[in-house]
């Protein structure tokens, strides 16, 4: 009996620390959006320190853990591309942070699954049956319903948030193609790695042409360390773990608690509340996600944010 007990207790010991990877994977990306709108620096500071000093974590993690293999060879093209696209990715989820309600913007960036199957299915041939179209579907109608249909401007502010969260989306569906297409044989962490050093240096020039470059008052570099390290490189870490530890669909359904703590935070620390209408088109989004998810999708690239 004892024998039988302890392997059980470790697999569920196992079990619950996998999941526990993946809620703390989507909290840490969430965090990015509060620490733009805490520091108030400029979009392409915040972005250059959340991919640079994640890159550095990364790096020295993977030189500690001897998986150095895969920097010694330059990084394949799909592997730069995607790079470039995480980049823009967040340059313009910190950007619509920025201009609109964090809500709007979480949600609007994770109907990038809905356009990428979409495209998909016209790019790779991958078959879109009548339950993901009706899950597209309902997604849409989500959004609609979170915008209570119809677009308040708020001098021009709303606008350009949403926007930008839409260039956001956008961007973070062709991060998620080309990871379709990365090889193979690739580590995930390498992978992460070339990823976030190219997305840095993509934005560095950018960051650079700030008037403050990329300065900061004594008081924002722990924010800006925060960066680097909780979304950059804690919150990728325990993903990429999670991911090979648990199954597809079921981390594909833990990963939309990051848009639940990206709302929980909008409403809790800077007042942005929401009625009854827009919070159950966020449970329509999150729940077409997870059934999306649920449905066997191909294994998820971690969510950048």
């Amino acid at each position: 009996m004892t024998t039988q007990t302890l392997p059980r207790s470790l697999d569920d010991a196992l079990a619950l620390s996998s999941l526990l990877l993946a809620l703390v994977a989507a909290v840490g990306m969430a965090t990015i959006g509060v620490i733009s709108r805490v520091t108030g620096l400029p979009a392409e500071s915040i972005t250059f320190y959340r991919l640079g000093l994640g890159a550095a974590c990364l790096l020295a993690y993977l030189l500690l853990t001897g998986r150095v293999a895969g920097l010694r060879t330059l990084p394949a093209r799909s592997v730069v591309v995607s790079g470039a696209l995480l980049a823009a990715f967040v340059l313009c989820y910190v950007q619509a942070m920025n201009h609109t309600r964090m809500a709007n913007a979480i949600l609007m960036v994770y109907l990038a699954p809905v356009c990428a199957s979409v495209v998909a299915h016209f790019l790779f041939g991958e078959k879109l049956g009548p339950r993901q179209t009706a899950l597209i579907g309902m997604a849409l109608l989500g959004f609609a319903m979170m915008q209570e249909f119809r677009l308040e401007l708020d001098g021009g502010s709303d606008a350009l948030g949403l926007g930008f969260a839409l260039l956001a989306m956008l961007a973070y569906t062709g991060f998620i193609l080309c990871n379709r297409r990365l090889p193979r044989d690739m580590d995930d962490a390498t992978g992460a790695f070339w990823q976030l050093t190219v997305g840095a240096l993509v934005i560095l020039p950018f960051a650079l042409s700030q008037p403050q470059g990329l300065a900061a008052a004594p008081w924002q570099w722990p924010w800006l360390v925060a960066a680097g390290v909780l979304p950059g490189f804690l919150a990728l870490l325990c993903a990429v773990m999670a991911i090979n530890r648990l199954p597809t669909a079921l981390y594909g359904t833990l990963a939309y608690c990051e848009p639940v703590a990206v709302v929980i935070f909008g409403w809790t620390l800077f007042g942005e509340a929401l009625g009854p209408l827009p919070l159950a088109g966020c449970a329509l989004i999150l729940l077409s996600g997870m059934v999306q998810a649920s449905l066997g999708a191909p294994r998820p690239a971690p969510s950048p944010a």
